[in-house]
């Protein structure tokens, strides 16, 4: 009886551990895996109305709303890439129902882009805080390009229509901080009087661009909010756009992010997990991979951003990628993974 339980935890703790990967630049890897158990692809692109997800599907984010989940994810059609919607009733199956989004005028900072758009209901009126940006790659694949920037929208219901509040500037891209080329939506949680927002951050210099994540402030979803002045983590973490939960058992909040790796080039390599019993402050140690290619059943380099969601007694990871070997930005579909509740992190020792 010992020894099979030296053997299960000696299990228990590899299964934690696993060999990181070394990154050419040396940006950091996490050390420790909490791997979900992949269910594999749950939206194809291509079959959206108006060819709005022709080229692509991804950056999802999933919401619920009564007995219904919704699903705003970035469609690459033939103009570009906009927020578009799909509603569910399993998170399995999903019907689409195109852009939620048009792109902006001329000279106005959503003219290319009007995407990733992540919500927030106050009990009366639904919010909308979405990407927008004036630049994108070449046709035909039009990829969102900085400046990222986060703008704004309401909606009367989950489905909108969601009406352009062009006068709403929550905050813009600010030379010479870590928010200078991106400063993009994330998950909006109240505390007390406040609302905080998880956002994505990355400047850029001589050497590349740093991706992280910040923390900025309201107390007026109408108004402007006020960025922290340090980042969450390092900007030498290479993560963006989050999504979170928060485990009452252990009072633990888990955010989730997905990973850019350097392969040739950088793109999305992994969704990874931090944990923290402080929203405010986090330590860049405590991480794990949650789903890469070594776990994810049909894309086994690229896997793009999270977005969590409490099912019953399991926790869903929605996710896009591109399949198979790889790491290109469009022709994504939509995936679905699992984690067991209640969450607790992965431990590199057994005790």
């Amino acid at each position: 009886m010992i020894a099979c339980s030296l053997l299960l935890l000696s299990l228990i703790s590899a299964s934690a551990l696993q060999h990181p990967v070394v990154y050419p630049d040396g940006r950091p890897s996490a050390l420790l895996r909490l791997d979900a158990t992949d269910q594999g692809v749950v939206l194809r692109h291509g079959l959206a109305p108006a060819n709005c997800d022709k080229y692509g599907g991804r950056d999802v984010w999933v919401f619920k709303s009564r007995d219904a989940f919704y699903m705003h994810y970035d469609g690459a059609g033939p103009k570009g890439w906009l927020a578009c919607l799909a509603t569910s009733k399993d998170l399995v199956h999903w019907k689409t129902l195109g852009p939620i989004l048009d792109f902006g005028m001329p000279g106005e900072d959503d003219s290319a882009s009007a995407s990733y758009g992540t919500t927030y209901f106050d009990g009366k009126t639904w919010h909308m805080f979405y990407l927008g940006t004036p630049h994108t790659s070449p046709a035909p694949d039009l990829i969102p390009a900085f400046p990222y920037q986060t703008m704004k929208a309401l909606g009367s219901s989950p489905t909108g229509p969601w009406v352009k509040q062009a006068t709403v500037v929550p905050f813009r891209c600010t030379p010479n901080t870590y928010f200078d080329v991106t400063a993009s939506p994330g998950h909006i949680i109240r505390q007390g009087r406040e609302y905080v927002m998880v956002f994505s951050a990355a400047s850029e210099d001589a050497k590349g661009t740093h991706r992280t994540l910040g923390l900025a402030r309201t107390k007026n979803l109408d108004g402007p909010w006020q960025i922290d002045p340090k980042p969450i983590v390092p900007n030498s973490e290479q993560i963006e756009n989050s999504s979170l939960y928060f485990e009452p058992t252990n009072k633990t909040w888990f955010l989730f992010t997905n990973h850019i790796g350097l392969e040739g080039f950088e793109y999305t390599d992994a969704v990874w997990m931090y944990w923290s019993k402080d929203l405010n402050h986090w330590d860049p140690a405590n991480k794990a991979v949650v789903l890469d290619g070594k776990n994810c059943t049909w894309s086994h380099k690229c896997i793009g951003l999270p977005s969590v969601m409490k099912v019953k007694n399991r926790l869903a990871i929605i996710y896009d990628a591109p399949g198979g070997e790889s790491k290109s930005h469009m022709r994504r579909d939509i995936g679905l993974a699992w984690l067991k509740l209640p969450l607790n992190p992965p431990s590199s020792k057994a005790k």
